[in-house]
């Protein structure tokens, strides 16, 4: 089994690889640390299993979902975040992943759900799964799942605090775009400040853990 782990972390490389060569037999590992790079392995060579972190810096884990979905329809890929699973669940699986899973997660849970994945399955641990069918029975949604891909990763920025600038640098976009984005999430929020942003993100646990 060839699988192909994209994390900016380098020790949290390390311990996926760890985890999973423990729980497989003859498993193969490919590694990648941002999106041009998990790109370029994807194109180098048949993968049987995607492990992506969602929150890259820069281009985020999101846009290697959809491409990888795009271009390699048939390979599975199992998404991991440290933000509240139920929060980016949803999006995720709409997305195409064929599972999702907390970085805090045991790590047979975390074997469990590779090999379902590689058996042609689908894999969301028991607690999210009582979450999700709970989300199911609201007829109501909740305002940022009107949000884009970019859009909720801008909103995650503005709420964790960083300035337009900041921004923009990280995305590789201009000042003003970002605060186009902006502008657009405030009025789908329908919240009038970066303050009432952040509240709103922390009430509903839309911040992901701050980078090291």
């Amino acid at each position: 089994m060839k699988i192909l782990i994209v994390d900016d972390h380098i020790v949290l490389r390390q311990g996926l690889k760890q985890v999973l060569s423990d729980g497989l037999e003859k498993a193969e590992f490919g590694e990648a640390g941002n999106t041009g790079e998990a790109l370029d392995q994807l194109a180098k060579k048949r993968w049987d299993i995607l492990v992506l972190d969602i929150n890259l810096p820069g281009r985020s884990g999101l846009e290697v979902l959809h491409e990888s979905r795009e271009r390699f329809p048939k390979l599975p890929v199992l998404v991991l975040s440290s933000a509240p699973e139920e929060q980016l669940a949803v999006r995720v699986l709409k997305a195409g992943a064929s599972g999702y899973l907390n970085k805090q997660t045991a790590p047979e849970e975390l074997v469990e759900a590779v090999r379902k994945l590689s058996a042609g399955g689908r894999y969301i641990g028991p607690r999210l799964a009582e979450r999700l069918a709970a989300e199911l029975a609201r007829s109501e949604k909740v305002p940022h799942e009107q949000l884009s891909d970019r859009e909720f990763q801008v909103m995650q920025l503005l709420a964790a605090g960083q300035s337009l600038k900041e921004i923009a640098d990280e995305l590789s976009l201009s000042v003003k775009t970002i605060s186009t984005f902006r502008g657009r999430i405030l009025s789908k929020l329908k919240l009038d400040n970066n303050v009432a942003l952040a509240h709103y993100a922390s009430e509903h646990g839309l911040l992901d853990r701050p980078r090291t």
